[in-house]
C-alpha cells in the first residue's frame, strides 16, 4: 500500500476488523421491516405477528413460579431434565407416532435453536437444503450461516399450498441435495400436507440420500386435515423440530425441541453448548407442567383460530382475495395482485396509509410477489377491521394503476 499524500510505501496490514461477509449479505426478514415501520404509527391494527394473542395458560406460569422458588434456577444438562426429556418420549409416542429415547431428544431454546443446531448438525459446506417457495425465511438464514446453501421448491397454491412432488423430485435428482426442509402446517400458508404427501417426500429424501429436517411447531394446530409427522414413516432419515410457543402460547418462555437419530443427537449435544449451554431450567419445569397438565385450552385457542379463519376466509373471499384456504396454523394468505404493488410495497403502504401491518409475502420466496400474510392470532375485531382495510387499500391502488379510463 501506499499513502496517498507522500506515495511513499506504506507497511501497515490491511485492516481485517469488519463483520463477517456472511453475516453483512444476510437478508432480513421483510417481516421485521414492517414491525419497524409500524412502530412509528400510532394505533396500528398489528396482523403481521406469528405470536397467540393468548395468555400463557395460569397453571404453565404456576409450574414456571413454583420451580423458580424451589431453585431450578441452575443449569440443567445440555440435553434438557430428564423428567422432560421423558415425558416428551411418551408425548412423540402417543401425539406424533414417533419411537425415540431420551437421548435422541434434545431441548432447545425454542424451535428455531432446535433447527439451527440441526443444519449445524448435519451441513457441510455448500451442501444444498431445498426449502419452500414460499416459506418462513428464517430457514434459509439459518442454512447460510451455517455454511449450506437454499434451493427453493415450489408450492402451489391451487392445491393448496402442498409441494409439487414432480418438480421436487426433479430438483432434488439435479442438486442432490444434504437435506430437505419442510414445514406442516405450514408458515406462511396454513397448509397441511396430507399423509401422500409426507411418504412421497420421504421417498424422494430416500432415492437421493437426503435427511428430511421437519419443522413441526404449529402441529397441535389443524382445522380441516390431521397432522402428519415424518419421522413416524423415517425415523433414521429425519430430523424432526417442536415447539411450546404456538401450542401453548408460550413463545417469550424459549422452549423447544429436536428428535433426531442417535448418531445426529450425538453431534447436536456438542453443538448446544457451545450455542446456548441449556435451555432455561425455569421454562423447562413450566414446559413439563405443559404437557402433564390439561390441554383443553390447546382445543379452546385452536377452536378460536377456526373461528377467525372461518370469518377471513369468507371476508376475502367475497372481495376475490383468498389465495386459498388454510388447514392449520394461524395465518391467511391475500391475493392483491390487483392492486398492481407487490406484497412488500403493499405492506409499507397499508401500514402508512390504513394503519394495518401484515407480511409481505415476498419476504417468503418469490412466489409471494403478489401475496400478503394475515396473522389470525390476533382479536375478531381487530381482524375485521383489517380486512376491510386492506380490500380498501387493493380497490384504490388497482383503481390507481388501471389509470383514467377513455
Amino acid at each position: 500500500m501506499r499513502d496517498v499524500e507522500t506515495g511513499r510505501a506504506d507497511n501497515r496490514p490491511q485492516l481485517v476488523r469488519r463483520p463477517a461477509q456472511r453475516a453483512i449479505d444476510l437478508p432480513r426478514s421483510g417481516i421485521r421491516a414492517v414491525m419497524d415501520l409500524a412502530a412509528t404509527v400510532p394505533d396500528v391494527i398489528h396482523l403481521e405477528v406469528g405470536e397467540p394473542n393468548f395468555p400463557t395458560p395460569a397453571h404453565i406460569v404456576e409450574a414456571g413460579a413454583d420451580a423458580a422458588r424451589a431453585g431450578h434456577t441452575k443449569y440443567t444438562a445440555s440435553r434438557g431434565y430428564l423428567s422432560l426429556r421423558e415425558a416428551l418420549v411418551e408425548k412423540l409416542r402417543t401425539m406424533n407416532g414417533i419411537s425415540a429415547s431420551v437421548d435422541q431428544i434434545t431441548v432447545t431454546s425454542g424451535a428455531v435453536t432446535a433447527l439451527f443446531e440441526g443444519f449445524l448438525a448435519i451441513l457441510e459446506p455448500d451442501d444444498a437444503v431445498l426449502i419452500p417457495d414460499p416459506g418462513w425465511p428464517n430457514t434459509e438464514m439459518m442454512i447460510t450461516l451455517a455454511g449450506g446453501r437454499s434451493v427453493r421448491y415450489p408450492l402451489v397454491a391451487a392445491a393448496r399450498f402442498e409441494p409439487d412432488l414432480d418438480a421436487l423430485r426433479e430438483i432434488a435428482r439435479r442438486e442432490r441435495p444434504k437435506a430437505i426442509y419442510l414445514n406442516s402446517p405450514g408458515n406462511p400458508t396454513g397448509a397441511v400436507f396430507s399423509r401422500d404427501t409426507i411418504e412421497a417426500i420421504c421417498a424422494i429424501a430416500e432415492s437421493v440420500d437426503a435427511y428430511v429436517v421437519s419443522d413441526e411447531c404449529y402441529e397441535a394446530i389443524t382445522f380441516d386435515s390431521p397432522h402428519h409427522s415424518p419421522a413416524a414413516i423415517d425415523p433414521e432419515r429425519c430430523l424432526t423440530a417442536f415447539s411450546f410457543s404456538k401450542t401453548y402460547a408460550m413463545t417469550g418462555w424459549r422452549v423447544g425441541y429436536l428428535v433426531a437419530p442417535t448418531d445426529v443427537s450425538d453431534v447436536v449435544i456438542k453443538l448446544t453448548e457451545p450455542v446456548i449451554s441449556c435451555a432455561s431450567a425455569v421454562s423447562q419445569k413450566a414446559a413439563e407442567a405443559a404437557l402433564l397438565g390439561p390441554q383443553d385450552i390447546v382445543g379452546d385457542m385452536v377452536a378460536a383460530y377456526r373461528m377467525r379463519r372461518d370469518a377471513m376466509v369468507d371476508v376475502l373471499g367475497t372481495a376475490g382475495l383468498l389465495a386459498t384456504t388454510p388447514s392449520g396454523a394461524f395465518y391467511v394468505m391475500a391475493d392483491i395482485g390487483r392492486s398492481g404493488l407487490s406484497g412488500r410495497e403493499f405492506a409499507l403502504r397499508l401500514v402508512t396509509e390504513r394503519g394495518v401491518a401484515v407480511a409481505p409475502g415476498d419476504t417468503f420466496g418469490p412466489t409471494g410477489h403478489d401475496l400478503i400474510r394475515i396473522s389470525l392470532a390476533s382479536d375478531t375485531a381487530s381482524l375485521a377491521e383489517g380486512a376491510k382495510r386492506i380490500i380498501d387499500l387493493v380497490d384504490e391502488a388497482g383503481r390507481a394503476a388501471a389509470g383514467p379510463r377513455a
